[in-house]
């Protein structure tokens, strides 16, 4: 007998307009937006085998954030990890993904937070200005996993999934057995938790 489903919900967060929706919707429905529309917020769905277990993932779209911003209590509750994406054609998208990353350390009081670090639009390869090596960097400082992806080819928005499950901490507690493991290295998996 398979385990059953195990519940896993992943916040896609950075500045607007870097193609958060886009890449949740390649991911989910296999298909690209090519239309902007501000997102206030969406849930998404979906179910994925991963190494064997099975899991439904709730993955909620957020609202483009800035410096400015006030982020939502509720981007902190009951969140299994957070991607953090930013275009590779906005600086302005690059510093507000560090923003973003320190105010989920500053909220969760934590000193490491399930993150996977996405540099989207790749396919603007003409219009970049922030680097594979700058992405990388800022990364490896975060003990994250970093992609380069773009939703429009539909590159890399499974692996994105893929990387919870092999790289992120683990920072929850698992429903299915009441353990807390709070506080565990990046080197932890968040989906197999």
């Amino acid at each position: 007998m398979s385990a059953p489903p195990k519940q896993r919900k992943i916040a896609f967060m950075g500045f607007r307009s870097v193609g958060k929706s886009s890449l949740i919707i390649q991911f989910v429905e296999n298909h690209f937006v090519d239309n902007y529309e501000p997102t206030i917020e969406n849930t998404f769905h979906k179910s994925l085998k991963l190494g064997g277990q099975e899991y439904h993932l709730q993955v909620v779209d957020t609202a483009g954030q800035d410096e400015y911003s006030i982020i939502p209590q509720s981007y902190f509750m009951n969140i299994n990890g957070y991607v953090l994406v930013y275009s590779v054609n906005s600086e302005k998208s690059f510093s507000v993904a560090k923003f973003v990353y320190q105010r989920l350390l500053d909220m969760k009081g934590q000193m490491d937070v399930p993150v996977v670090l996405v540099a989207n639009k790749t396919d603007l390869r003409m219009e970049r200005v922030v680097s594979y090596e700058d992405g990388k960097k800022l990364a490896d400082s975060w003990k994250a996993p970093f992609i380069e992806a773009s939703a429009k080819e539909n590159s890399l928005s499974f692996l994105i999934f893929e990387q919870f499950e092999e790289n992120s901490c683990v920072t929850v507690s698992d429903d299915s057995d009441n353990a807390t493991t709070e506080g565990t290295t990046c080197r932890n998996k968040i989906l197999a938790s």
